[in-house]
């Protein structure tokens, strides 16, 4: 699989980057630092650190994993990772309190059989929006609950595009993971309105392009 997206920007993670049960993981580089986009299971930790080191190189500074959601094959990941590069693990208030907690059923770790660890988040997101300055640049947070309470999404300007980082924008909607289905409707709706021209979801690929990346989202709308 070709992990170059944009000229700073990869998948490194995921089936076929890392490990099978991993959701996908994003690399963004801007300038001399850099951030990691959600951490997938940490089984594939060995393989993840070797993409990363062939994307960028070791003087570039990775400064914050920011997660998507608490779920875990995007979240199981995050220890190993902030052990390694020594990064700040970003989450929102909402889902960060079953991260810290180590609750394996609102993180869907129990679905992986596996458990979740208790998880220190660094930095908490409380508001609809946040930015978070990496380096010179700028990535957006924007909450978008529906799929877990304290959902996510990213997004930011590169190459004269905007890139949409969200991961699972597909679900699924379950009550043990607290998913709320009218509050994932107005999100997609939301998510919609960011007219972004590439998406990097969670398990879906990499959708090129205002339309497909419409398209593919409005297939989740009822």
């Amino acid at each position: 699989m070709e992990p170059k997206i944009l000229s700073d920007l990869w998948q490194v993670g995921g089936p076929g980057f890392s490990s099978s049960e991993d959701a996908a993981i994003y690399l963004v580089r801007f300038g001399n630092k850099a951030t990691l986009v959600d951490a997938g299971c940490g089984n594939g930790h060995a393989l993840l650190k070797s993409n990363i080191a062939q994307c960028i190189p070791k003087s570039v500074k990775i400064e914050y994993l920011l997660l998507t959601h608490c779920h875990f094959d995007h979240t199981g990941g995050s220890e190993a990772i902030r052990k390694e590069y020594a990064c700040r693990i970003v989450a929102h208030a909402l889902d960060a309190v079953y991260l810290e907690s180590g609750d394996s059923e609102v993180t869907a770790a129990s679905w992986y059989g596996s458990l979740m660890d208790p998880l220190p988040i660094d930095v908490k997101i409380e508001n609809d929006h946040q930015t978070i300055k990496i380096g010179k640049r700028k990535i957006q947070a924007h909450h978008c609950p529906g799929h877990s309470p304290g959902s996510l999404v990213y997004t930011a300007q590169m190459d004269g595009k905007k890139i949409l980082f969200g991961q699972d924008v597909h679900g699924p909607l379950d009550p043990s993971l607290l998913s709320d289905a009218k509050a994932y409707q107005s999100s997609l709706k939301k998510i919609l309105a960011f007219d972004a021209d590439i998406l990097c979801e969670g398990h879906y690929g990499v959708y090129r392009g205002k339309e497909a990346v419409q398209k593919f989202i409005r297939s989740f709308i009822s």
